[in-house]
């Protein structure tokens, strides 16, 4: 997808406001245009990324992506894999902790992302709620069952800091 008509009509209608001003503001005008298409050109990048998250999130068997090349922005539409009959899926875990809810960021690799968006699709769930009972699970490992990964750092109720080793 092409983003240069539309940020040639941006710059048109910013010229065509500008233009009653004389030519000192139709020279602003282009000035700014010239200076504000790298801006706009992002805005709109993340307004199709942002399009093709929600689109996403209301596919159950695709998932949207946009891909840059060069200047231009491609969509891309990946079909899931047929689902398999699915083994009962787990209920959701309780809250620990009486029901505060805190944001936390997370960073992963794209590929892992991609794996971690067609789990939670094929089981029906959110990344959000699939995310959180993946980590409940983890937290409360029953004694006696395999152990979870390395972990370094400290835990508290609300809180783990640390390191994960693979």
């Amino acid at each position: 997808m092409d983003l240069t008509p539309y940020l040639e009509g941006l710059r048109s209608d910013l010229a065509a406001v500008a233009a009653p001003g004389g030519p000192d503001t139709a020279r602003a005008a282009e000035l700014l245009s010239n200076s504000l298409e790298p801006s706009a050109r992002l805005a709109l990048l993340e307004a199709l990324s942002d399009a093709a998250a929600e689109i996403t999130t209301r596919l159950t068997d695709a998932t949207v992506e946009v891909r840059l090349r060069g200047r231009e922005a491609d969509l891309v539409v990946t079909q899931l894999a047929a689902a398999e009959p699915s083994v009962a899926v787990p209920p959701p875990v309780a809250p620990v902790d009486g029901g505060d809810l805190a944001r936390l960021t997370l960073r992963m690799p794209e590929a892992l992302k991609t794996q971690v968006e067609q789990t939670a699709a094929a089981e029906g769930v959110s990344v959000n709620a699939w995310l959180v009972r993946a980590v409940s699970t983890a937290v409360n490992q029953r004694p006696g069952s395999a152990p979870p990964p390395a972990f370094g750092g400290a835990m508290s109720a609300k809180r783990v800091t640390g390191y994960f080793q693979a």
